[in-house]
């Protein structure tokens, strides 16, 4: 049964649909909140209060998006009113030259190709994690909030009430620090490795 399918019967009022989306979703939803707010016990609860929201929420959810990017949205939106609550700010870091649209990891224009996907699929993927992980709180909300749920710039700079030449400067930080983290651990993979070839490679 399909997400859309198991979602229509959900609306109807089955649980048992429900919970299957839930089950379907809620480790990807967990390591999103806990990848925001930092705190193992906070994150479940917050991943709990995104899927309580998405319950009552699903008689206007129209499917205009996938289940998973809905509720994705809604994790964000919970974790971030917690860090608001939380009142944790930030001293201004200096900015630095680094156009943020350079390199990094691409967004998804479809964010049903799931970025969540890439951290759970491979080696690569885990290196990742554990880089995202190493980065510290104020880097990886920002890279967050851009690369795994999908916010722009304009949303990042509102969630985390800063500028927005603040927020493209901790992303673009961020990016920088995560390659030098995968540097350290053999783990640079930001293209891939160019093949011995007589003619010219695409890309470079």
């Amino acid at each position: 049964m399909t997400d859309r399918e198991l979602v229509e019967r959900a609306k109807r009022g089955d649980q048992s649909a429900f919970e299957r989306l839930v089950l379907d979703n809620q480790n990807r939803v967990y390591s999103l909140a806990l990848r925001l707010v930092n705190d193992r016990e906070e994150a479940a609860d917050l991943a709990q209060e995104a899927f309580v929201k998405a319950w009552q929420g699903l008689p206007s959810f129209q499917g205009e998006s996938s289940f998973a990017t809905w509720i994705y949205r809604l994790t964000t939106n919970v974790c971030i009113d917690w860090l608001r609550r939380q009142k944790r700010r930030e001293g201004v870091e200096p900015s630095v030259s680094l156009d943020d649209e350079e390199s990094g990891w691409a967004e998804p224009a479809d964010r049903d190709s799931d970025p969540h996907l890439l951290l759970e699929r491979s080696e690569r993927g885990k290196a990742l994690a554990r880089g995202l992980d190493r980065l510290p709180d104020w880097q990886r909300r920002a890279l967050v909030l851009r690369e795994l749920s999908g916010l722009s710039y304009q949303e990042i700079g509102q969630a985390l009430d800063i500028d927005l030449g603040t927020v493209k400067s901790r992303i673009a930080r961020a990016r920088l620090n995560l390659r030098k983290i995968l540097l350290e651990d053999g783990n640079f993979f930001d293209r891939p490795p160019s093949k011995p070839s007589k003619g010219k490679t695409e890309g470079g």
